[in-house]
C-alpha cells in the first residue's frame, strides 16, 4: 500500500505526512506540494525541508493559472491585505460566505488532481491535513465533513474503487493535531502556516492565532514563537 498526502508544509499537512510515513514507511509515501499563487513561498520551502526530513519523493505541482481570476487576499492575483483578525471575527455579522483568505474550491481541485498523480504513482490513499475548526462557520466549506465525504465517495467511484482519501482530523480541533503530531514527533519547527511572507510569523493573522491556541490548549509554546 502507497500513500500520497497533500503536503502544503504547514502544521496540519505535516501531522498527516508523519502520520502516513508512521503507518506506511518513507519508502511507500509521495508528497504532493500545490503552488496556486501565493504570495509568498515560505510553506513550499518548509515543504522541501520536511519532505527531505523524512526521507519521502515530493512532487509538486503549479495550479496558479485557474486562480488567478481570484480576489483571495492569499493570492498575488488581490491587492487587499490579508485579515489580522481571527476567523470568528472575521465572519461576524457575514452573510454566510467564505473568509476572504478562503482560495475558491481548493482542496476539490487539489484532490481531483491528487487523485490522478496518486493512480498514476500506484497510491491506494489520499492524506489530507482539513480539521473542524476551518470548517466551523462556513470559514473553510471545503474542510467540512461534508465536503469530505462527497469528494472520498467521488474518488473512489471514479477510480473504479482503487482510491480513497482519508481526513484523520476533519471531526477534530487543531488542539488535536498539534498532540498526535508530538505524539508522532513531527518537526513543528521546520514547519509554516503564517498567511504572510516575513522571516517570522506575524503571530496576528488568523491562522497564527489558531496555531498559537492549539499549541497553548496542550500546554506547549509554538516552537516558531518562542523567544517572542
Amino acid at each position: 500500500m502507497k500513500a500520497l498526502v497533500l503536503f502544503s508544509g504547514g502544521l496540519d499537512s505535516s501531522t498527516c505526512l508523519g502520520m502516513a510515513v508512521h503507518k506506511y514507511g518513507a519508502e511507500n509515501v509521495v508528497a504532493l506540494s500545490v503552488y496556486y499563487g501565493q504570495k509568498h513561498d515560505k510553506e513550499i520551502k518548509a515543504s522541501e525541508r520536511i519532505a527531505a526530513y523524512y526521507g519521502v519523493e515530493q512532487r509538486t505541482l503549479d495550479l496558479a493559472k485557474i486562480f488567478e481570476g481570484s480576489d483571495c487576499t492569499l493570492l498575488k492575483s488581490s491587492d487587499e491585505e490579508i485579515p489580522k483578525e481571527s476567523y470568528a471575527e472575521q465572519l461576524g455579522g457575514s452573510s454566510g460566505k467564505p473568509v476572504s483568505t478562503y482560495v475558491p474550491f481548493r482542496n476539490g481541485l487539489f484532490l481531483a488532481s491528487a487523485a490522478s498523480i496518486a493512480l498514476s504513482c500506484g497510491c491506494g490513499v489520499i492524506y489530507y491535513g482539513a480539521h473542524s475548526d476551518d470548517a466551523a462557520g462556513n470559514a473553510y466549506p471545503d474542510c467540512s465533513e461534508g465536503f469530505n465525504n462527497a469528494m472520498n465517495e467521488a474518488v473512489f467511484i471514479g477510480s473504479g474503487e482503487q482510491l480513497k482519501i482519508e481526513a484523520p482530523f476533519v471531526s477534530l480541533t487543531k488542539a488535536d493535531v498539534v498532540k498526535k503530531g508530538v505524539e508522532l514527533g513531527v518537526p513543528f519547527e521546520l514547519t509554516w502556516s503564517c498567511y504572510e511572507g516575513g522571516d517570522k510569523p506575524c503571530g496576528v493573522c488568523a491562522t497564527c492565532r489558531d496555531r498559537i491556541a492549539a499549541f497553548e490548549a496542550s500546554g506547549l509554546i509554538d516552537p516558531l514563537m518562542k523567544g517572542e
